[in-house]
């Protein structure tokens, strides 16, 4: 795989304000010709630099769902355990993002439940279900601050 110049981290940055952009577009903001722009952009897709094309959806302020940062340690950190883990966690629907981190935790997960209810369901029925799970610390989000897709 090629490493990124310019004009490729430029299509990134410019997709990740609004994939919905017409290659037409795109390849005018970078300075290329449509075909130039449309063989970097597939390129891209197929290196899995742009691994997909998501939309952002604005929750509001009256948004009914309920934030909660999870931190999650694991009994070991083989490479069998962090597999295992991962599969498992990929299957939740109320995960929104699992990382695997650095630090005292093994992943932090954004996890989206309607209430303290649910999120106790979900923390009993599906998290502490979660193969290999030694510890799990939770924090509830008051709002969110910063919420885009920068590079």
């Amino acid at each position: 795989m090629r490493e990124l110049d310019a004009t490729d981290l430029r299509i990134v940055r410019l997709l990740r304000q609004d994939g919905r952009m017409s290659n037409a577009k795109l390849a005018a903001e970078v300075g290329l010709s449509q075909s130039a722009c449309l063989r970097r952009l597939h390129h891209l897709e197929e290196s899995g630099i742009i691994r997909g094309y998501t939309a952002i959806v604005d929750e509001g302020p009256r948004s009914d769902a309920t934030v909660v940062i999870v931190q999650i340690s694991l009994e070991r950190q083989t490479e069998e355990f962090l597999r295992r883990f991962e599969a498992a966690v990929r299957r939740c629907p109320e995960v929104q993002e699992c990382y695997l981190m650095t630090g005292l935790a093994d992943y932090h997960l954004r996890v989206s439940a309607k209430d303290a209810t649910d999120y106790e369901r979900i923390h009993t029925d599906v998290l502490s279900r979660l193969p290999g799970v030694a510890r799990i610390q939770s924090a509830f989000a008051i709002r969110s601050v910063v919420r885009a897709a920068r590079l």
